[in-house]
């Protein structure tokens, strides 16, 4: 098998994942994860997850972006990503066997992150044509490549692809307490744009806002997964998602360009530009986003301190 090659500037994944539109889609890929018995099984045992939620997600949009953005050192930040997973194992209490680094489990974490920025520009830009999906898939692959997994469970195409989600949403994904856990973000605490909010007025405010975000969640699922979880979808949710989502897709067009990506990205654009040197050191979490002091030598965390 050849040697992975690194997604570059002129892919369509480089032009979309890194956009901070997919943040709109964190409860999404959180809980469509979690759906899959292996994986609700490992963070279920093993995770912390719900502890630091916001942290937690904002660090690890770095190391996934940059198997992405990281352009030659790509296949680095890959095999750390995958490291991260080495021990998260065990027997659920089904008595079902779990690894985080079975191939079947790898690759469906994989298809959420790959699917998303299809559905970033269905609901909140301009829809990609069948052509471009196939392209961000063709680019799913070869970013998966990367990780230095087994290839056994990746579709071969687009068409295949779409049939084996559809599989995975009907008869594979279940409802487990992962899932309700990650749905769950009635006492969530304040995002770090709102840290100035004195904290009385954000309990008041994250009452709508945590029902808003579900609503916009179970507006982006699959009916088969709205079915398993017990959601009802009605045509006025889906007009006025739809038109939620054409007014972001217009004011998305104001932002400047490079405001619209995260760091890890942001910074990746900068260097194909040559406005700082390819070599540049890779752009890492800042320390507000770190694990608790006590779990940054755990081997399932990703700590700057900790990768060189």
């Amino acid at each position: 098998m050849s040697k992975p090659t690194p997604l570059g500037p002129d892919s369509l994944m480089w032009r979309y994942f890194g956009d901070w539109r997919g943040l709109l889609l964190s409860l999404w890929a959180g809980s469509m994860q979690n759906m899959h018995p292996q994986l609700g099984a490992g963070v279920e045992e093993h995770s912390r997850f719900f502890d630091e939620r916001w942290e937690r997600l904002y660090r690890s949009l770095y190391p996934i972006g940059g198997v992405v953005y990281d352009g030659p050192r790509a296949e680095q930040t890959a095999r750390q990503v995958r490291g991260y997973h080495n021990t998260i194992k065990g027997v659920d209490k089904h008595g079902r066997p779990y690894h985080a680094l079975n191939p079947d489990t790898y690759f469906w974490a994989h298809a959420t992150f790959l699917v998303m920025p299809i559905l970033v520009n269905e609901h909140f830009g301009e829809p990609l044509t069948e052509e471009q999906k196939e392209q961000i898939y063709a680019e799913g692959v070869q970013w998966y490549r990367l990780y230095g997994m087994s290839m056994r469970p990746v579709p071969p195409d687009w068409p295949s692809f779409q049939r084996y989600w559809d599989h995975m949403c009907r008869e594979v994904l279940e409802d487990n307490k992962a899932t309700r856990d990650v749905l769950d973000i009635s006492r969530i605490g304040k995002p770090p744009l709102l840290r100035w909010l004195p904290t009385p007025l954000w309990k008041l405010a994250r009452i709508p806002i945590s029902r808003g975000f579900v609503w916009l969640t179970v507006g982006l699922y699959d009916q088969a997964i709205r079915d398993k979880l017990g959601y009802r979808w009605t045509a006025r949710d889906e007009r006025i998602l739809r038109v939620l989502g054409r007014a972001l897709a217009l004011a998305w067009r104001l932002v400047p360009f490079e405001r619209r990506y995260h760091p890890r990205a942001r910074a990746a654009w900068r260097r194909v530009r040559g406005e700082v040197p390819a070599d540049a050191p890779l752009v890492e979490t800042p320390a507000r986003n770190l694990p608790p002091s006590d779990r940054r030598d755990d081997p399932k965390h990703y700590s700057p301190a900790q990768v060189g």
